[in-house]
C-alpha cells in the first residue's frame, strides 16, 4: 500500500491539496486550476480548462439559499431553498412561485428543506422525494424524507416515508446529511450526519452518522447488512460518517460514492461499500475547529480509508458524475461542489484512484452540481442564491 502526498503551490503559500492511497506503482497526478472569480467570469469570453473551453452563464436567480437540484424529464429544474421553499425553473430560467403543500420544516442552523430527487420511474409514477429537518413540539429535530407529486403549483399526495427514531431527535441543529439517490434497482439511499453527537456515528443502534438504504416506499429491504441483528438499526448500509452531503452513483460501474464534511481538515471522498465502517470519529485526518486533537489515529483495523481527502477542508458538498457528450473529455468524471472556497472541482477516477484533479471555477459557496438533460453543467451558488451553468465554447 502506497500513500502519495501532493502539495499545490499558490503565489502566497503551500496548500496540501490531497493525500490518497494507491496500490499501484507511482503515477503522475496533476492539479490544474482554471478557475476565475465570480466578478470575472461575467466579463471573460471563456474559461480555458485542461480539456475544454467553456463559458459560465447565469441561468436563474434564487430568492433563498439553494440546497438541492434535480431535473424533470421535460427539462425543468426543481430547486430546494433551505428556508423551506421548493421552486420550479423552466428551460429559459424563469423561476416559479414557491410550490404549495410541502411538509413543515425546521429552518434553523443547518436544517431546513434540503435535498430533492425524483423516482427513476418518474415518467410513470410522478414521485418526487424531499429530505428535510422535521421538528417535534419540544424543538428537537431530525432528518426525515417525504414524497409527493407535483400538480401545477402544488405538492400533492404527500407521504412521510422515513422518520428517524424518536430517541435520535436532538436540540442540535447541524449535520443533517440529507442527500438522496436511487440505484438502478430503485433502492433509495440517503445520508444522515452525526448531528453533532460524534460517538453515535459508531453506534449501530442510532441513525446518526450513517448512510441508509430503503425501498422506494420507505420499507426495509430484506438484504440490508444488519437485518435480523439485535440492537442494530435495520436501515443502515454504511456507518462511521461525520456529515455526508454528497451522494452519487457512477453509472458505468454502479458504485456509490460520497463526499463527507470533515472537521478542520479531513474532508473525504469515499467509495461506499455495504456494511463498511468509515471510522468517524475513531479515525480522522482532521482536528477540532479550535486546533485541538480529535484523535491521533488515521487508520484502524476494520475501518475503511477514504479514497481521497483534503487538508484544509474545502467544504465538500453535492456531487455528480458527468454523463453526456457535450463535454466529451469529462465523461464519467466526478464533479464536486465546494462551500469553503466556492469551487467546482473535476476529478478523474480510474480503478478507484484519482488520476487528475482540476478546479473549474471559483466563485461563491457552491452547494450542488447537476448535469442537465442538455449536457450543460448546472451549479447552485449561495450568497446570493443563483444557478449558473457551464456551456462549452464549441
Amino acid at each position: 500500500m502506497r500513500r502519495v502526498r501532493i502539495m499545490f503551490k499558490t503565489s502566497k503559500y503551500y496548500r496540501l491539496i490531497f493525500i490518497l492511497t494507491a496500490t499501484t506503482v507511482p503515477f503522475q497526478l496533476s492539479l490544474f486550476k482554471s478557475s476565475i472569480c465570480a466578478e470575472t467570469f461575467e466579463k471573460k469570453d471563456y474559461i480555458e480548462s485542461t480539456h475544454h473551453q467553456f463559458y459560465v452563464k447565469n441561468f436563474a436567480q434564487i430568492a433563498g439559499t439553494p440546497w438541492g437540484m434535480v431535473f424533470l424529464p421535460d427539462g425543468r429544474l426543481l430547486v430546494t431553498e433551505r428556508e423551506g421553499r421548493l421552486r420550479v425553473i423552466d428551460r429559459n430560467g424563469t423561476v416559479s412561485e414557491p410550490i404549495k403543500g410541502l411538509p413543515e420544516v425546521q429552518a434553523k442552523g443547518q436544517g431546513g428543506l434540503l435535498d430533492v430527487t425524483i423516482h427513476p420511474e418518474y415518467k410513470d409514477n410522478g414521485w418526487i422525494y424531499l429530505s428535510y429537518s422535521q421538528s417535534k413540539s419540544d424543538g428537537t429535530s431530525f432528518t426525515s424524507i417525504a414524497r409527493g407529486k407535483l400538480n401545477r403549483n402544488s405538492f400533492e399526495k404527500l407521504q412521510l416515508i422515513y422518520r428517524g427514531p424518536i430517541e435520535d431527535f436532538s436540540q442540535h441543529t447541524q449535520h443533517y446529511g440529507s442527500r438522496i439517490v436511487f440505484d438502478k434497482k430503485n433502492y433509495m439511499f440517503f445520508s444522515i450526519g452525526d448531528r453533532g453527537q460524534r460517538p453515535e456515528a459508531q453506534y449501530l443502534n442510532t441513525a446518526n452518522g450513517k448512510i441508509h438504504r430503503l425501498f422506494d416506499n420507505g420499507t426495509l429491504p430484506p438484504d440490508n447488512p444488519f437485518i435480523g441483528q439485535k440492537d442494530k438499526l435495520q436501515s443502515i448500509w454504511s456507518w462511521g460518517h461525520r456529515n455526508p452531503q454528497g451522494l452519487a452513483f457512477q453509472s458505468q460501474t454502479g458504485e456509490l460514492w460520497s463526499t463527507e464534511h470533515g472537521p478542520r481538515g479531513g474532508d473525504e471522498l469515499n467509495k461506499i461499500e455495504v456494511g463498511n465502517n468509515f471510522g468517524w470519529p475513531s479515525i480522522t485526518y482532521g482536528i477540532n475547529y479550535n486546533g485541538t486533537t480529535i484523535t491521533e489515529e488515521t487508520h484502524a483495523e476494520g475501518m475503511t480509508q477514504p479514497v481521497h481527502y483534503w487538508i484544509p477542508s474545502i467544504g465538500v458538498c453535492g456531487i455528480d458524475f458527468y454523463d453526456n457528450d457535450r463535454f466529451s473529455k469529462w465523461e464519467n468524471h466526478l464533479l464536486i461542489s465546494s462551500l469553503r472556497f466556492g469551487r467546482l472541482y473535476r476529478l478523474q477516477i480510474k480503478e478507484g484512484v484519482i488520476i487528475e484533479e482540476e478546479i473549474l471555477i471559483e466563485t461563491n459557496r457552491t452547494r450542488d452540481v447537476e448535469t442537465g438533460p442538455d449536457g450543460l453543467i448546472y451549479v447552485a451558488l449561495e450568497n446570493p442564491g443563483k444557478i449558473v451553468r457551464l456551456v462549452p465554447k464549441d
